[in-house]
């Protein structure tokens, strides 16, 4: 099963992926977990942030996930996925296995928090293009995901039993 996070930069993707990680392995499951960060870092290829860009580095991801799909229980991936073409093709690739989870604070939520400084920085102009936050790099709101969640309102205890029942309602075994 294929558990996607999705979502603004700060909306907690890796949050909630750690901790889904942490109790699925309590249980004895196997996981592979897949951070866009840290994707995008191990990659080869020097990427840039355009709209080409990331569709590339996402299906990357998509193709990483296929590859392993088989050798573990669970795939969690939190990765921004700004653009519904490319969570369409996950989605029509994994069918069944696939959960996209949309994580969904409020903008102003996260520039408050901004526990990173990426928020700040784009005001100041030092990034461009920072997406769901830049007039030129939107985020595509999902328009099915299986779950919504209001990180800005749930606790990541919450958030994690929300999602441990999606999980199980769609024939997860935990």
């Amino acid at each position: 099963m294929i558990i996607w996070f999705t979502g603004l930069s700060g909306a907690g993707k890796s949050t909630l992926s750690d901790y889904l990680k942490t109790a699925l392995e309590k249980d004895g499951f196997s996981v592979l977990q897949v951070d866009g960060d840290i994707f995008r870092q191990k990659s080869k290829k020097k990427h840039k942030f355009s709209r080409e860009d990331i569709i590339e580095n996402n299906l990357r991801i998509i193709s990483y996930c296929k590859e392993f799909e088989k050798d573990y229980d669970f795939l969690i991936v939190a990765v921004i996925s700004p653009y519904q073409e490319t969570r369409d093709v996950a989605r029509k690739l994994f069918g069944k296995n696939y959960l996209e989870i949309f994580l969904n604070p409020p903008l102003e939520a996260l520039v408050k928090n901004d526990n990173k400084g990426l928020y700040a920085q784009a005001k100041k102009g030092e990034i461009k293009n920072m997406i769901g936050f830049s007039e030129t790099s939107p985020y595509e709101i999902p328009k099915n995901p299986d779950l919504e969640l209001r990180t800005d309102k749930l606790g990541v205890g919450e958030s994690i039993e929300k999602i441990l029942q999606l999980m199980e309602k769609n024939g997860a075994k935990i």
